[in-house]
């Protein structure tokens, strides 16, 4: 039987077990096209997107979810360039993600007068600058090279997209010889970076002498399991944890749960750990949040940072952030760093000083605990007030749809809502949150891509979906809908561009002229988009617009349990005052 070199990408998908592909079709792969439904029968399973950007958006949910790779298919030369935006985000969010491509003939004989416009030499060059690596194999055993350096470079941390590009020629040529596939258990992964002996040794003792030290967590909650080590660090310091989202990293149920920055104002140690900001996080910023250069920390405050984003930055792309001087900087996994880090206070905690916190730490946890409690009774009070204004108060409709939740084993895909689900909700468990939301554009796909990677787990998975960015790719709602993936998504419609708003609003004053005109060019009215009847028409169960918080809780109800008995997606439009 005759075997081709898109039956090999087929094996090789399949091999690396990777759960799902996801494309929106194009003549470019058609060869694997029909290698993955003929040959290895639909496996992995496809997931038919209505553009390239919420196919990279599906993989980059799934990851922020598992953090774990699908694959992505993209069209030849013109596919490739729906997709960048995407791609730039799930690579500044450190998701991976094998993304797959195809050129035409690379022969010229063998194009046809389409293939001309729609090949590159190298198409790699248009993403390079934003993603980890990417090849452009023309033969089966750079095929076989390609995929298996690129799926361990993509799940190496910090882990992030990498771009294969596959000859149509190729795929679609009878393989020579037979091949040999290769062995994931053979080199497939790399082993975590361990912390340096010395540099342990000179963590604890900065550790242990700190009488009021305070953690910042970005993206440690990407491995649930150190959530709960953090929780352990957290405890044994009496150290309150600023989570800054980029997943969850601390249950904001804990009483050393903190937001906001006025935390670091009395810090005298900070532990950063995997901060891409950290520069950003403790300066001292302008109305317009721009750094003055001074800092909010206190001028004797010690900064030990801790990760691994050093060893992957684009030198095209800024995301690398303002550099930031530390006294103790540590390259290290937190995976393997948080247990060691922990297992050495516990071991050295005779050493630490009378005034230390770990030695106050009763004290201090019973601090903690009050402020704590006392805050989030607060943020109830003010959520619950104006409860009668219509469109809704914003804080009232996020503490609707926390009350419908009740019960329920949830998941929140990305936007917090002006951190008002942080503020009402139990984020109690790890998963309970993939992380914050990214750039306008591309909410919807993530959200999928969430909601795809807990579809038959019995997890209700939930979308505070802006406005806006439902307006960027509403074909996403078809293909939650053509493949029955679950997911409730909740409407923020504030109808307008709200950030866009403010900015307009701001200027206009500094430069004292009027502002009767910030509506034009940020508000999404006039008409306002229909988006239950929009989802409808997509084979979404909808309810909407919905203008008062009192019928907000009888439609998420009813809407819950459509999702919950059919498995199918439902949208409930809440219509939000601006701010």
């Amino acid at each position: 039987m005759a075997k081709y070199g898109s039956d090999l990408i087929a094996d090789l998908l399949n091999c690396y077990d990777l759960p799902y592909v996801a494309f929106n079709p194009g003549a470019s792969f058609r060869g694997t096209h029909d290698s993955i439904l003929n040959y290895a029968g639909n496996r992995p399973p496809i997931v038919e997107c209505q553009h390239e950007k919420i196919a990279i958006g599906l993989a980059h949910g799934y990851a922020k979810a598992t953090n774990k790779p699908m694959a992505v298919f993209l069209h030849n030369l013109v596919g490739l360039m729906h997709a960048p935006m995407g791609i730039y985000y799930a690579y500044v969010d450190r998701a991976p993600m094998m993304i797959l491509g195809a050129s035409g003939p690379m022969a010229a004989g063998r194009r046809r007068r389409t293939d001309w416009d729609h090949t590159a030499v190298v198409q790699g060059d248009l993403i390079r600058d934003i993603v980890k690596w990417d090849d452009q194999p023309f033969d089966a055993d750079g095929a076989i090279h390609g995929f298996a350096r690129g799926y361990r470079i993509a799940r190496t941390e910090p882990t992030g997209p990498v771009y294969i590009c596959y000859d149509v020629s190729f795929q679609e040529d009878e393989l020579p010889a037979p091949v040999e596939l290769p062995n994931p258990a053979q080199g497939g992964l790399h082993s975590r970076l361990a912390m340096e002996p010395a540099a342990l040794a000179a963590l604890v003792p900065e550790l242990l002498k700190a009488q009021r030290p305070v953690i910042m967590a970005e993206n440690v909650g990407r491995n649930h399991e150190r959530v709960q080590t953090l929780v352990e660090l957290a405890e044994f310091l009496a150290a309150p944890v600023l989570d800054l989202d980029g997943r969850l990293n601390f249950p904001n149920t804990h009483p050393l749960f903190t937001l906001g920055s006025k935390v670091l104002t009395d810090a005298d140690l900070v532990l950063s750990l995997d901060v891409r900001d950290l520069y950003g996080t403790l300066a001292e910023l302008t109305s317009d949040k721009r750094p003055t250069g001074g800092k909010i920390i206190p001028k004797d405050c010690r900064v030990i940072s801790i990760g691994v984003d050093d060893l992957e930055t684009s030198s095209w792309a800024q995301n690398s952030m303002r550099f930031a001087q530390v006294d103790l900087s540590i390259l290290a996994d937190t995976y393997v760093a948080l247990p060691e880090i922990v297992a050495a206070c516990k071991a050295r905690a005779a050493e630490a000083s009378p005034e230390s916190s770990v030695n106050n730490r009763a004290a201090r946890m019973h601090m903690w605990r009050e402020k704590h409690h006392t805050q989030r009774a607060r943020w109830l009070e003010e959520a619950k007030a104006n409860p009668d204004a219509s469109p809704m108060a914003i804080p009232h409709m996020v503490l609707e749809v926390g009350r419908a939740l009740q019960g329920k084993d949830w998941v929140l895909t990305g936007n917090t809502v002006l951190d008002w689900s942080r503020k009402l909700w139990d984020f109690d468990q790890p998963y309970r949150h993939a992380g914050k939301h990214q750039g306008t554009g591309t909410q919807i796909g993530i959200a999928i891509g969430v909601a795809l990677a807990y579809r038959g787990t019995g997890k209700l998975v939930v979308d505070l979906q802006p406005d806006g960015d439902l307006m960027y790719d509403v074909g996403a709602l078809w293909t939650a809908s053509k493949n029955r993936i679950p997911l409730l998504v909740v409407m923020y419609n504030n109808r307008a561009y709200n950030n866009s708003w403010d900015h307009q609003y701001r200027i206009a004053g500094w430069r004292g002229r009027t502002r009767e005109n910030v509506p034009v060019g940020t508000e999404i009215d006039g008409p306002p988009p229909d988006f239950a009847g929009l989802a409808r028409s997509l084979g979404w169960y909808a309810e909407g617009p919905i203008m008062r918080a009192d019928a907000l809780g009888p439609a998420l109800a009813r809407a819950i349990r459509f999702v919950e008995t059919e498995g199918k997606p439902a949208l409930v439009d809440a219509v939000t005052e601006r701010r």
